[in-house]
């Protein structure tokens, strides 16, 4: 029997088991098996203004820690390039840049900017030289308006992660959202990062936990809808139609007042969109108690801005976090193992729960 199993049937199913979030050892699974699975937020094009422009990332610093380089090449087509030199394993770009090629400081290898190995000094005696290992790895590169996304795992479908939420909110200038840093915040929380997603992805808490949000939104109108296999929607529904969004005649949410679509990719991307723009959220595990979750702010109107479903996000921050800290504790306790889910608002989490042991057991 696997480890972990989660009943497809949620009336049936109890929730995963407290070792998932406490296991060191599974913690180190999640690494490959989960996040090198899957995809990830990588920046967006406007750091990337000319041909032949480049900047360094880092994937889920402090635990997966994958050097990688996003460019855009002298064709104007966006790259990701492992980071790494081919030859002694150096980190090539350091720093947001422009050039024509890609040249390690170390000993002088050379790369095109498609991540083909060029030239390389004092290896003429060197046997079986150059091969494939020699290229820096190319991974897939995905855009959705301004946003960039890539895997370490190539044979990803984005489709079966994006094209949802892509379609529901196909009415969104993407390509007109402006990234605001000034806006944003990272967040250090004292809780294992697979509580933090499944306390975003129901809505279950809101009256108790958040008295602000629960006076702007219907929670008898709450919905959540589960995209097969790696995505769900969250449909916060207002109590009147100020600050919801003006939505085409081709909405299937048309005539409704929304204040917020929240979407849930796994395992660890939401994507919160408001009429003034989208707060991006990306969670990042550190250790088995702690995690680190980035408000990443994209502004659109920012006349909208700081009001109805998303207003006041720190303090609805601050909510979450006493909550998902304090179930981090309770769930080290010897009288906790498991719990059960509610039927109608716990689909969410459900769903992602059903992930994690899919990903884990394999």
């Amino acid at each position: 029997m696997a480890r972990f199993e989660i009943d497809p049937d949620i009336s049936k199913a109890k929730t995963i088991h407290t070792d998932f979030y406490t296991s060191q050892d599974v913690f180190n699974d999640c690494k490959e098996k989960i996040f090198t699975q899957n995809p990830h937020y990588i920046g967006d094009k406007d750091r990337l203004p000319e041909s032949a422009c480049m900047y360094p990332v880092t994937l889920l610093l402090e635990y997966m820690d994958e050097p990688l380089i996003v460019i855009r090449d002298k064709d104007d087509t966006i790259r990701c390039l492992s980071n790494v030199c081919t030859h002694r394993g150096n980190l090539l770009v350091t720093q947001p840049c422009q050039a024509g090629q890609l040249r390690c400081k170390y000993h002088g290898r050379t790369f095109s900017l498609d991540g083909q190995m060029i030239f390389m000094p004092e290896f003429t005696e060197v046997k079986d030289f150059p091969c494939n290992e020699d290229n820096l790895v190319s991974l897939l590169v995905f855009q959705w308006g301004k946003l960039i996304f890539t895997s370490l795992n190539r044979e990803v479908n984005p489709a079966h992660y994006f094209k949802d939420m892509m379609d529901r909110m196909s009415f969104f200038p993407m390509d007109q959202l402006i990234r605001r840093d000034d806006l944003g915040k990272d967040y250090i929380i004292a809780a294992n990062w697979a509580l933090y997603c499944e306390n975003y992805l129901e809505g279950f808490h809101i009256p108790f936990v958040h008295q602000g949000l629960s006076s702007v939104l219907d929670y008898g109108d709450y919905e959540t809808e589960l995209y097969y296999p790696y995505s769900s929607l969250q449909l916060g529904v207002a109590k009147n139609s100020e600050n919801t969004f003006d939505l085409p005649a081709d909405s299937p949410d048309f005539g409704r007042h929304i204040a917020a679509f929240y979407f849930w990719i796994f395992p660890n991307m939401m994507f919160n969109f408001y009429p003034w723009g989208l707060s991006l959220n990306i969670v990042q595990p550190l250790s088995t108690d702690q995690t680190k979750v980035s408000f990443i702010t994209y502004m659109y109107d920012e006349s909208k801005y700081n009001h109805g479903a998303g207003s006041d996000l720190d303090k609805v921050e601050m909510e979450d976090e006493e909550i998902v800290q304090n179930v981090q504790k309770g769930i080290k306790s010897r009288f906790y193992l498991q719990g059960r889910y509610s039927v109608t608002r716990e689909r969410g989490t459900h769903h992602f729960h059903r992930l994690l042991a899919e990903f884990i057991n394999k």
